[in-house]
């Protein structure tokens, strides 16, 4: 195992950026839209976030939720979104698209690196769409992706570590494999013993009430299963200060 592990926090606020970093995480993941499972933050997040921030950030580049298989002109936005947070000094990038046979779309994801160049890259959890995570993993090699986001195809990193222990085996230092998905205090320690990942992604949230006073209870701004509107979710100190010292007595 790794002399120390690193921990990822993914964040959609300045404010949780901010606490994230005070915690102790060694890089940020940042997007919009967790809810959606994170989509590409604005550059005003990207501009005032580094700002704020000395830790490496890696921006999300997904133009919608829902699947991976992605058209023609969303690829264009894609791109045009790498060339624009590359000017606000991301220090990375998040990227994932696969097939509709659920591969790897390596020729999407050439042109992406193309892009992104020098800057390295993340696949994200499009990995556990994939159709054989053995087959996904030696195409992320091949293409030269620095790291793979997985919660070993399963509802979480801890259901999916037998996984997650296959595919770092597999790697053999090639790629780094980090674990991700429903990481909390009370599963890292297990996670991070049962798979011997030197990295793991989690976004150690809590919830706060809103500051408004005058509330109208009738009205939401998105679709019936959305977050609610007098209710927000941050990372919290604590919660990343706790999670790092899991990590380090891990060791």
């Amino acid at each position: 195992m790794a002399q120390s592990i690193l921990m990822e926090v993914c964040v959609d606020s300045v404010e949780s950026a901010v606490n994230a970093e005070r915690g102790g995480a060694g890089r940020l993941e940042l997007c919009s839209s967790l809810l959606e499972g994170g989509l590409t933050p604005s550059l005003g997040l990207l501009q005032v976030v580094k700002q704020y921030i000395k830790i490496p950030v890696y921006v999300m580049i997904r133009p919608r939720g829902g699947d991976f298989l992605y058209s023609d002109q969303e690829v264009e936005v894609m791109k045009k979104d790498i060339e624009l947070m590359k000017t606000q000094g991301a220090d990375g990038v998040v990227v994932g698209a696969l097939t509709e046979t659920g591969r790897v779309d390596a020729d999407l994801c050439m042109e992406l690196i193309a892009a992104a160049r020098p800057l390295p890259l993340t696949f994200h959890r499009a990995f556990d769409m994939a159709h054989d995570p053995a087959v996904a993993l030696e195409t992320l090699i091949s293409l030269g992706f620095e790291r793979v986001l997985t919660s070993g195809c399963d509802s979480s990193a801890l259901e999916g570590l037998p996984v997650i222990k296959r595919l770092i085996d597999q790697a053999k230092g090639r790629i780094i494999v980090m674990p991700g998905g429903g990481i909390t205090e009370r599963n890292l320690q297990r996670v991070l013993e049962g798979s011997g990942a030197e990295e793991f992604h989690c976004s150690a949230r809590s919830s706060r009430d809103s500051a408004m006073k005058f509330r109208n209870t009738c009205v939401t701004m998105g679709a019936t299963i959305s977050a609610p509107e007098y209710g927000l979710k941050v990372a919290d100190v604590s919660k990343v200060r706790s999670l790092n010292a899991i990590a380090k007595n891990t060791l």
